[in-house]
């Protein structure tokens, strides 16, 4: 199994045990491969649920460029729907678990088709 296997079956356990969601995982291996070499990287591969900044990458980079959503107060309110959901209290928020529940929250999954 390859190291992205590996982390896109930790991804779905993620998925299952913390947010009580069956990943389609399809559409998961897409957005973990989307999310390109930051996986790989220890620091990158989390999200900083209560970092502003990175909320704010998250939003412009994956929400408003990838996605192609419009900015609005809707886009922080999905974000704050998701990291709800993900737990606020773990601190390890992988990045990809984020951009799916992201894209499911939104109903973009076509992106990735």
């Amino acid at each position: 199994m390859s190291t992205r296997e590996e982390l896109i079956e930790k991804y779905a356990t993620d998925l299952k045990e913390k947010c009580g969601v069956t990943p389609n995982m399809d559409l998961l291996t897409k957005v973990t491969i989307g999310c390109g070499p930051s996986i790989y990287n220890a620091d990158s591969a989390t999200v900083a649920g209560s970092d502003q900044s990175e909320l704010d990458t998250v939003k412009n980079n994956f929400l408003i460029k990838k996605l192609g959503l419009p900015d609005s107060a809707d886009l922080d309110a999905g974000i704050d729907a998701v990291l709800e959901k993900y737990g606020k209290s773990n601190k390890n928020k992988h990045r990809a678990v984020v951009y799916y529940l992201l894209t499911v929250h939104f109903k973009k999954e076509s992106v990735y088709n």
